[in-house]
């Protein structure tokens, strides 16, 4: 059975695409099958993935506003095991054509529910909580929180849990919070191990074991069109994303 999961922020520059890259590559290494689903209009996952602008039609923005799953969406990566439905500047425009449509809340379920033959689905979300955000957390089994170590970092995943819980309550009963990772964790800096501390304090075993480091491997890698575990797969960033796919695997 498939398992979907939504990556989620509300709050831009956390890490998000990069932990939806990374931990979706992770996955395709130790042999699941893996589709990511870039739901935000900039279209970094697809970048990160190698996908050109050019060769990204269908995308989820024709999906959303056509109602109706094309398997030409789905774009084969580099990487094996994983595959991509791409997003294009054209899907900020979803957040507006579907106002009007019955059950407009249900979309991105309705075209994910069609799809068969993955291990896991990863949902990278737009860094806010708008049509595309609420799409993906009713399409989702549960969400993976990003969360940079730093000071507003508690104050801006409030907002998200608040949304996770109203999710809950109306359109995904089963929704659930699958847990918390830290990112961009620097050793040497006080602050990154007092947020720790606080997150952990909150969400107790929630927040997984293993933190992404502020690597600059891991933020060169993008720029390659490459997800950092093909960058450089012996860089502390790459191997902390192998270690967070082995606690989501045995977390279940």
């Amino acid at each position: 059975m498939t398992k979907i999961i939504a990556i989620a922020n509300q709050k831009g520059g956390v890490g998000k695409t990069t932990t939806a890259i990374n931990l979706a590559t992770a996955m395709a290494a130790i042999h699941k099958k893996v589709l990511l689903t870039d739901a935000d209009p900039q279209g970094n996952a697809s970048t990160g993935l190698g996908i050109l602008e050019k060769n990204r039609l269908p995308s989820l923005y024709e999906l959303l506003t056509n109602s109706l799953f094309d398997s030409a969406s789905i774009k084969k990566t580099l990487i094996p095991n994983l595959d991509i439905i791409t997003s294009t500047k054209n899907l900020a425009a979803s957040e507006i054509e579907l106002v009007d449509v019955v059950d407009r809340e249900n979309a991105l379920k309705s075209i994910l529910t069609k799809i068969k033959g993955y291990d896991y689905i990863f949902i990278d979300c737009p860094p806010a909580l708008g049509l595309l955000t609420i799409n993906s957390l009713v399409a989702a089994d549960s969400v993976i929180v990003p969360l940079q170590c730093e000071f507003f970092a508690l104050e801006g995943l409030s907002a998200l849990t608040n949304t996770i819980e109203t999710i809950k309550s109306g359109l995904n009963s089963s929704l659930k919070l699958e847990g918390v990772v830290l990112t961009m964790y620097d050793s040497r800096n006080t602050l990154s191990s007092l947020v720790e501390q606080d997150v952990r304090n909150h969400f107790k075993d929630k927040v997984y074991k293993t933190v992404i480091p502020r690597n600059v491997r891991v933020s060169e890698a993008p720029s390659h069109g490459k997800p950092v575990l093909v960058y450089d797969t012996a860089c502390v960033g790459s191997q902390a994303y192998i270690g967070l796919a082995k606690e989501v695997i045995f977390n279940q």
